[in-house]
């Protein structure tokens, strides 16, 4: 390391992260939503109007900041609270203080990070002292708050929700911190804007990865002629990335979600798995490539393995759960068992053939028969009358027409006869056959 690197290294012990943590609202990049020109939260906070709520969102997206801001421009008494080391006997230590400070007129502001990691117990020691104003109770989860937090508490408290930042403002927030006085303003620092965009599409909308990933940058860069210089190779080393060719909003963006789709529909598992890794490991949500993941398994695959739902559901909850870098085995497991399970479209055609009829015939009567006869007038006039109750059937089935007139003899649903499907041909051909005898004998 060179002699410019150590006095950097020296001068600034602290984390580069927490050197940028905005002051004032004006310096918080992102929630513009929330925190823009005469937003709610915003409005809020300059009233000194604060009341209790939830910060739910991502992690790196500002939730403590924004409670930091809250204890800089309050007139409360701020309390920073952890869920992780605190227990039952720390948090009724803090209400009594709270309690106390209620009496004398000073309000209290509690923020719990990661209040999800509390249990239902630990959770109902705040209540009392939320419903009777002891405190302000400012919790921040990435877990979504109507599973993780009471709903006693919960319908106490109002529930913001933040969003992962952009890449823009990944982009401004690094430029930032190498112009910031804060940050590498007073040294001579190069980084070209490849790196800098390299970095944004890394941290996948969290500022606090950003900011990490720029500081490592930094002590690995290269000193030439007293300026310190980070390249695009710089942070290909502090990644373990190399530049992949993604733009999560254009073409190749659609190009590589397509390339996947395809190499499944063509039962390649091999050219499938290639194309998940490419857009894993060039930064791409990995619940967006669940949610395509499992919309394959319906149209792609269907009937003919109904397990395969199962699992895209599973894999897509696994990526919720766990979240990258080890949801990739989950969303492989799933590419390569939809690659190689029995392919069928049908029911994806049977929707677009009945959607097709569905346009063109809105206003087609349901018939009398299958309509719901629940009062003495609409039985009166026809509701439901003719109706067959399948199961008062020997064969379970009737000849009942459920299609409007118009509609009848319309056929949406074709099984391929793959795998699972083809119990299902042969189940549907069975029934047709029924249907037509019976029919023809009416007449």
């Amino acid at each position: 390391m060179t002699e410019q690197q150590n006095m950097l290294t020296d001068k600034l012990s602290q984390p580069l992260a927490s050197r940028m943590r905005p002051r004032t609202l004006d310096e918080i990049v992102g929630q513009k939503h929330l925190l823009g020109e005469g937003k709610i939260l915003r409005r809020m906070i300059e009233q000194d109007n604060v009341p209790s709520m939830i910060f739910w969102g991502p992690p790196g997206v500002g939730k403590t900041t924004i409670a930091t801001v809250i204890a800089n421009c309050t007139h409360a008494r701020f309390i920073n609270f952890s869920a992780v080391t605190s227990g039952i006997k720390e948090i009724k230590s803090v209400m009594a203080s709270a309690e106390e400070s209620r009496i004398f007129g000073e309000k209290t502001i509690l923020f719990v990070d990661e209040i999800h990691r509390f249990n239902k117990a630990q959770q109902d020691a705040f209540l009392p002292f939320v419903e009777k104003g002891s405190i302000i109770l400012i919790g921040a989860t990435t877990e979504n708050p109507s599973f993780e937090v009471n709903g006693a508490l919960l319908s106490r408290c109002k529930v913001f929700v933040l969003k992962a930042l952009g890449e823009d403002e990944i982009t401004e927030l690094l430029r930032r911190a190498v112009t910031s006085p804060e940050g590498y303003g007073d040294h001579k620092l190069e980084i070209d804007d490849d790196a800098v965009s390299m970095i944004a599409a890394f941290a996948n909308g969290d500022a606090r990865t950003a900011l990490s990933t720029l500081e490592m940058a930094v002590l690995n860069g290269e000193s030439e002629n007293g300026t310190l210089k980070v390249t695009k190779e710089t942070v290909e080393q502090c990644t373990s990335r190399k530049s992949l060719l993604y733009d999560k909003s254009g073409e190749e963006h659609y190009n590589l979600i397509s390339a996947l789709h395809k190499s499944m529909r063509n039962s390649d598992p091999d050219a499938a798995v290639y194309w998940l890794a490419r857009m894993l490991e060039a930064g791409e949500d990995p619940l967006y490539i669940a949610r395509r993941v499992l919309r394959f398994a319906s149209e792609d695959i269907g009937l003919a393995d109904p397990r395969a739902i199962e699992l895209g559901v599973a894999a897509y909850q696994a990526c919720h759960f766990i979240g990258m870098p080890e949801c990739t085995v989950h969303l492989t497991e799933a590419v390569v068992y939809f690659s190689l399970a029995p392919k069928s479209n049908a029911v994806d055609v049977a929707y677009m053939r009945a959607k097709e009829d569905a346009l063109e015939h809105l206003a087609e009567p349901v018939p009398l028969q299958i309509r719901n006869g629940v009062t003495k007038l609409m039985r009166e006039v026809g509701y439901g009358k003719g109706y067959k109750y399948a199961h008062d059937f020997e064969d379970k089935i009737t000849d009942m027409q459920c299609l409007p007139d118009s509609l009848v003899g319309r056929e949406y649903y074709t099984p391929d006869g793959l795998g699972a499907e083809a119990k299902i041909k042969e189940r549907l051909a069975e029934i047709k056959a029924w249907r037509k005898e019976h029919t023809e004998k009416k007449k």
